[in-house]
């Protein structure tokens, strides 16, 4: 069985073309270029989890000791993953309330998506359209990184090794596209492109900010893979720091 799933993988390269994509332009996401209205103020806040954390998945990696040396004990899937009431990996972004017709240009440096323990790290993820995102492979054997998106091409690449990159981006924005794995099928991400350089993925403790906004009133939501979206209306005051906490639970 193994030895089938390497060489399917092996063919979905040929698939999934080469090993660049599509070069940006600008400045980092969240240092992003000025090339459409900017501004001074930001948007900061906590994502939270009330009531007990659902318990994720066991990974059995039996079959992958490479990886499961990595871990103490048995690993899980973190799909929830629950800090002192902070909420991690979730994406928090302006859905709308932009200037009319504001335009940016995608930054020059990469994202970088990487695989380790046979887990994708980061869970979640944003980039701009145009961007690049370098997906790496931490880990001594085959990953075959597959995207899924419903608006932009979607792509199947292999590395059967460790120290490959490849390189990858997507044109139009879309929220969410799920990446996965075809050898290792626990092994799941999620990419948000964006138009615009608004938006952030909330750390382990819950937090997050969203820097360099013009003044205005925005639509701002809130999306974690199991537990859905939230939505808020946020004011922004030019120089200030506007407030938005969002709450989910089981």
């Amino acid at each position: 069985m193994r030895k089938l799933l390497y060489a399917a993988a092996f063919l979905a390269m040929a698939c999934g073309g080469g090993d660049k994509g599509a070069a940006g332009g600008g400045e980092a996401a969240g240092g992003a270029a000025a090339s459409g209205p900017m501004g001074s103020g930001s948007i900061t806040g906590t994502v939270s989890f009330t009531g007990t954390a659902p318990a994720n998945p066991v990974i059995d990696m039996s079959e992958e000791k490479a990886c499961a040396d990595k871990y103490q004990g048995q690993p899980t899937d973190p799909v929830v993953v629950v800090a002192n009431g902070g909420l991690a990996n979730t994406f928090v972004y302006v859905k709308s309330g932009l200037p009319a017709g504001a335009t940016y240009s995608a930054p020059a440096t990469a994202v970088v998506l990487d695989q380790q323990g046979c887990l994708y790290t980061p869970r979640v993820l944003g980039a701009m359209a145009g961007q690049n995102i370098e997906i790496k492979n931490s880990d001594p054997l085959l990953h075959n990184i597959k995207a899924v998106p419903t608006v932009n091409r979607g792509f199947n690449i292999s590395q059967p090794q460790a120290g490959m990159t490849s390189t990858r981006s997507f044109s139009q924005p879309e929220v969410m596209i799920p990446l996965e794995c075809s050898v290792h099928g626990w092994m799941h991400a999620s990419v948000a492109v964006m138009s615009h350089p608004f938006f952030a993925v909330s750390a382990g403790n819950g937090t997050f900010t969203i820097s360099g906004l013009p003044a205005g009133t925005y639509e701002v939501e809130a999306w974690h893979e199991k537990l859905g979206t939230k939505t808020m209306s946020v004011t922004v005051a030019e120089g200030a720091a506007a407030a938005a906490d969002f709450s989910f639970g089981s």
